[in-house]
């Protein structure tokens, strides 16, 4: 796995998440669960999510965030 530049932190990755123009209209985010569990951690990217409101799901090998409160209705 290659190294981390050194100017990336987790703090500095889920803010980039998070202050995404997606995020700020209200919208969805995809991250690959090997990413997140690789530069913030399950713990605290789940803890991140929940401290804005936020909502997450997995499937397969993603994380999918709905920035917004709104329900989440599974169609099928």
């Amino acid at each position: 796995m290659p190294a981390l530049p050194p100017h990336l932190t987790p703090d500095i990755w889920l803010d980039q998440i998070f202050t995404s123009g997606e995020a700020r209209r209200g919208g969805v985010v995809k991250r690959q669960v090997r990413d997140v569990e690789r530069l913030v951690g399950r713990a605290a990217f789940a803890g991140a999510v929940a401290a804005r409101g936020y909502q997450a799901v997995e499937n397969g090998r993603h994380f999918v965030v709905f920035c917004n409160a709104h329900p989440i209705r599974r169609v099928r």
